[in-house]
């Protein structure tokens, strides 16, 4: 029993003395290799640098493509505008007690500050009518850093829209409108200016949205109608007016005008005018320095009420009810009578004598419009051809 416990000590003792020596033997090994940093244990291998380009290629996209291309026709402008405003120490108490009379009005400067962008390679420009209208002195600053001074070929306060002119013997990068038609409610919006004027002569601030609807019509503010507006949520503040609003193919599908905000911040709902409406408006201002809205219809009406509705038999209160025609005007010409009740224009919706008007803002003198009348509880369809106001 004893020898046999002898030998399975000597057995033990050798594979012990085996272990060791392996132990030994790969401790050595290691203490043989380099000591490497934690920079060097994520060093880059050779070949791998064709990764990280294809990851900054994967980072391009259509919107960062579209900036890159629009951002230099893009500008920031400043504005100074004389306005006129009533002395309130004009009047005889004042002159009573310091002996003259005042005039009762006074001119004072104020300025201004917007968003453009240019639309032709000899320098025009475009904005909004609330940037631009008006003025008396006009600056432009580029992103390169080069500012010009310009000059107002023409604004309609009506669509909010100006056309301004800069000269410069180089090309200007420019962009162009979008002619595809409607803006797909959903597709990528792209809102490019400068807010609040912070950033003058430089790259534009850059905001992304959607295009959240289109033909939005909001209700008239200041002799200006907002009509077939396109809605957004991408940011849009003050300052940022006049710039463009952009797909993802880098086309101007609007003009950026309002925005709907109780902070005085963007909330997510802006509006510009579309592509094909700003279109026609600025090449009006181009060849002419203004839009003619001189158009004469010869009718007189007034906003249907509740108590007409029901004297009149009519289900709802809405439309313009017409009072009278003057004779031998396109009114009559179309075949208009009093009590008829206009109810749409060109197949769009009116409600109120504002609307109707606002309706007729799209068309000029000479154009041939469709007007939908109820008539007797009947709905009729004249064509109506707009006149022109004599010139007096």
């Amino acid at each position: 029993m004893i020898s046999f416990a002898i030998q399975k000590c000597i057995t033990f003792m050798k594979r012990l003395k085996i272990f060791t020596i392996l132990v030994n033997t790969l401790l050595l090994l290691g203490c043989q290799q380099n000591v490497q940093s934690q920079q060097q244990l994520f060093h880059r291998p050779e070949g791998t640098e064709n990764i990280e380009d294809s990851i900054a290629v994967g980072r391009l996209n259509a919107i960062t493509r579209a900036v890159e291309y629009a951002s230099p026709a893009v500008v920031s402008i400043n504005v100074i505008k004389t306005i006129q405003t009533v002395d309130p120490f004009s009047d005889p108490f004042y002159s009573f007690f310091y002996g003259r009379q005042r005039s009762r009005v006074r001119e004072r400067q104020i300025q201004n500050m917007g968003s453009g962008f240019v639309i032709s390679p000899d320098g025009y420009i475009v904005t909004n009518d609330h940037v631009a209208g008006g003025a008396t002195a006009i600056t432009v600053a580029f992103p390169n850093g080069r500012t010009y001074q310009a000059r107002l070929i023409g604004s309609d306060p009506t669509s909010d829209l100006s056309l301004v002119k800069v000269n410069t013997e180089d090309p200007l990068p420019y962009l162009s409108f979008s002619t595809s038609g409607t803006p797909i409610v959903g597709e990528w919006s792209i809102a490019l200016g400068n807010p609040f004027g912070l950033f003058e002569a430089s790259d534009p601030t850059v905001t992304v949205g959607v295009v959240s609807a289109t033909g939005r019509d909001l209700q008239p503010q200041e002799g200006r109608a907002y009509r077939d507006m396109i809605q957004t949520d991408a940011a849009i503040n003050r300052g940022n007016s006049g710039g463009p609003l952009l797909n993802a193919l880098g086309e101007v599908i609007g003009v950026n005008t309002a925005i709907i905000t109780q902070s005085g911040g963007s909330v997510g709902i802006g509006f510009a005018v579309p592509a094909e409406k700003a279109i026609r408006i600025l090449n009006e201002l181009r060849q002419n320095g203004s839009v003619d809205r001189s158009y004469f219809i010869g009718l007189r009406g007034q906003n249907m009420t509740a108590r007409i509705a029901r004297r009149m038999n009519v289900s709802q209160a809405v439309g313009v009810l017409v009072e009278s025609v003057d004779p031998n005007s396109p009114a009559e010409t179309a075949g208009f009578r009093p009590w008829d009740i206009i109810v749409s224009v060109a197949s769009e919706p009116v409600d109120s004598q504002p609307e109707f008007a606002a309706r007729l803002y799209d068309f000029r003198p000479g154009d041939t419009v469709d007007v939908e009348i109820v008539r007797r509880g009947r709905s009729v369809t004249l064509r109506l051809e707009l006149g022109r106001l004599p010139r007096g």
